[in-house]
Parts: C-alpha cells; sequence; structure tokens
C-alpha cells in the first residue's frame, strides 16, 4: 500500500520537497555535530539535557494520546470515531519516530545507542523506555497494516489482531508513564521528585495529543475534503478540555506543595523558573506566557456553544499544543538542571545548530504523516482535492 504515497498532484510534490529540504538541512547541521560533538548545542556540563530530549518528552506524550481515540472506538464501540482512529494511529507512528530520532542526535555518538540493546541492564529505566518505545511502534505498525489490508480488500479484520489492539491501550500509557519515571527516579533532582509527576505528562499528553489530532483533522478536510465528523471532532473537544482542566489543577498542586510547605530546593527551581533568580532567567517570560494562553484556551474549551465553534476550537487546539509545548518542551527538563546541587545557576539556550536538527526531524515526522495520510485516502476510495 505504500506505494499510494508516490503519486500525487504538481501541490503534493511542492509540500514533499519542502520538506525534504528542511531535512536536507537538519542532516548536514547533524553531520557537523557528529563531527565537533555536542559543542555546537547549548549543552554544558550543569546541563547535560536540553531542546532534544524536551522535544523528546512532548512528543512522547503525542505518541500516548492515540489510546484516546483507540480506547473509546475499540472498547466503548463509539462509531463516531472510526475515521479518526487511522488517524490517531499514524500521527502515533510519526511521533515514536522523531521521539527516537532526537534520542539519536542528543547521544553525540549514535553507537552509543546500541549500548542499552547489546548490554541491557533490566533495572535501567533506560533500558525499559527503549522496550516500550520500540514495541508501541511496532504495535502501531501492525495493527494499522492489518486493519487498513482488511479495509483494502473489504474483508474483516484477522480475529488476532483485537488482542494486539487492546494491548496498545495499557501500553500507549506505559510509554509516557516510564518516560515521567526516568526524571523522578532522579534524587539529585528535586524538581523532578514528585509522585504527581506521570499523571501530569499523561493529562498533558491527553490534552496536546487530541488537540494536534482536531488540527490534522481539520487541515485535512480543508486541503482533501475529507471528513471524520462533526461528533468526533466534538468529542475530542471535549477530551482537550477535561485533560487540560487536570493538567492546570495539576500545576496548582505542585505550586500549593511547595510553596505551603516551602521546600527550599524545590522552591528554588519554581522561582527561577516563574520570576527568574539575579535577573538571570528569561524563562519566566514563557512560562507565564504557557500559563496565560493555557488558562485562555481553557474558557474556550469549557464553554460548550464556543467549544462547538470550529474556528474557535482551532484556535483553542493551537493554544493548548503551544502552552504544553512551552511547559515540557522548554522548561521541564532545563529547569531540572538549573539550579544545580550547588545552587549554581547557569544558563541554557538552544543554539542554532540544535534548532535546524529539530526542525529537521519534525520535517521527518510530518513527512511520515503525510505518506501515511495519503495511503489512508486512496485505501478509502477518497479522490483529494489537493493530495
Amino acid at each position: 500500500m505504500i506505494e499510494k504515497a508516490l503519486g500525487g498532484t504538481r501541490r503534493y510534490w511542492i509540500w514533499i520537497v519542502v520538506l525534504l529540504a528542511v531535512i536536507g538541512a537538519g542532516t548536514l547541521v547533524y553531520l557537523r555535530q557528529f563531527q565537533e560533538g555536542l559543542t555546537v548545542t547549548g549543552l554544558s556540563r550543569d546541563v547535560p539535557w536540553g531542546f532534544y530530549i524536551a522535544q523528546f518528552t512532548f512528543l512522547v506524550g503525542v505518541a500516548a494520546s492515540a489510546v484516546m481515540v483507540v480506547l473509546p472506538y475499540y472498547l466503548h464501540d463509539y462509531k463516531a470515531f472510526g475515521k479518526l482512529t487511522v488517524l490517531g494511529e499514524f500521527l502515533a507512528i510519526a511521533a515514536v519516530c522523531m521521539c527516537m530520532l532526537f534520542i539519536f542526535v542528543d547521544m553525540g555518538y549514535p553507537t552509543r545507542v546500541l549500548n542499552i540493546a547489546l548490554h541491557p541492564t533490566l533495572n535501567s529505566l533506560m533500558f525499559w523506555d527503549m522496550v516500550v518505545m520500540m514495541g508501541y511502534l511496532v504495535l502501531n505498525v501492525v495493527i494499522s497494516r492489518v486493519t487498513f489490508s482488511a479495509e483494502q480488500r473489504k474483508v474483516a479484520p484477522p480475529r488476532w489482531i483485537k488482542p494486539l489492539i487492546i494491548l496498545s491501550i495499557p501500553w500507549a500509557v506505559s510509554i509516557h508513564t516510564v518516560t515521567a519515571f526516568l526524571y523522578s527516579g532522579l534524587a539529585a533532582r528535586p524538581f523532578w521528585m514528585t509522585a504527581i509527576l506521570a499523571p501530569r505528562f499523561l493529562a498533558t499528553a491527553f490534552a496536546a495529543g487530541p488537540a494536534l489530532l482536531i488540527l490534522i483533522c481539520l487541515l485535512v478536510r480543508r486541503f482533501t475534503g475529507y471528513d471524520v465528523g462533526r461528533e468526533a471532532l466534538k468529542k475530542l473537544g471535549v477530551i482537550v478540555a477535561y485533560a487540560m482542566s487536570i493538567n492546570l489543577f495539576f500545576i496548582l498542586l505542585e505550586l500549593f506543595t511547595v510553596g505551603y510547605s516551602d521546600i527550599p530546593e524545590h522552591l528554588e527551581h519554581l522561582k527561577y523558573m516563574y520570576f527568574g533568580v539575579g535577573g538571570q532567567s528569561t524563562l519566566w517570560i514563557w512560562m507565564w506566557a504557557s500559563g496565560i494562553i493555557g488558562l485562555f484556551s481553557l474558557v474556550l474549551l469549557l464553554v460548550p456553544k464556543l467549544r462547538t465553534n470550529e474556528t474557535l476550537l482551532a484556535l483553542a487546539c493551537v493554544a493548548v499544543v503551544v502552552s504544553i509545548w512551552i511547559e515540557k518542551g522548554m522548561s521541564m527538563v532545563v529547569v531540572g538542571f538549573v539550579p544545580n546541587p550547588f545552587h549554581e545557576f547557569t544558563e541554557y539556550a538552544p543554539s542554532a545548530s540544535e534548532l535546524t536538527i529539530s526542525l529537521g526531524i519534525y520535517a521527518v515526522g510530518i513527512l511520515i504523516l503525510t505518506g501515511l495520510l495519503k495511503v489512508a485516502l486512496d485505501v478509502r476510495k477518497h479522490k483529494p482535492k489537493v493530495v
């Protein structure tokens, strides 16, 4: 079926060429990073994880969010998600591929990745993170391939695929849970040592992922005419509203616990994140922007009349993605290292090399998603207007 992605209109191929150009630019910069090492990045001894790991953390949540459409459709027989489920699975495949690429470029020398597989350590969370990520990717590829092949032949999917579909639901939760454990298990980093870090990660995943899915559905309908249905979009909007509410509630819980208890190690990180310390931080501007944008999105999502307006729904979804991306894709990782255990402040900002390589990786994910969507539209005998 993949050959269906190799045919399309002029506009389709222009889009592909643009993505390939961005990928090419990112590849060239990565080759420079490969030769010179991570010195081309903004990373340092005190801040060894930065923009790459932050994007990995954000995208793991996007991948895990597929469960929010798979679970209602397959376990509760919610037919409105029939056309939407495959888009969620394809988004998960693209997101997992990007996650792996961000880990790949962050390792410095790619051969180091092989150490996890060649020398497995069962008490290593890195090992289990690799297992759940690879397993989740394989599950989504197999499930989408088998169900689509059956749909193309106009027959029922084989019975053995149903257990894999059910397995993919808790597996989706596990990939972000293990990622959260990577942080909260580090005793020397008090900012991450909270029992609700995994629930916080899942709440942001179930808000940002479905919000992205809504935006993708609206774009697909705009440019191809393929419509997943208003009922599906309305239910996704409700899911985003509840998940975003829980996310903001968890943030308030963290602020109260640390502020009221006056935990010095943890409080110092929050002061740095929201107010700066000694005029050294500009991160507080981004964090206040994230909070304001998040509250704005919540107002649009919680009022039914506003949420059912597709223009306002799209605006709310953009706000959700931006707010959560700032929180997880910028601050969550960096603030864990600043200040360091000696209460010293080492500022971090992603370099131009990091940003270019990251754009290239995002272009890879978008290219994969574009190809998969092209296949989906052709298999369902849809004649797109643009693609």
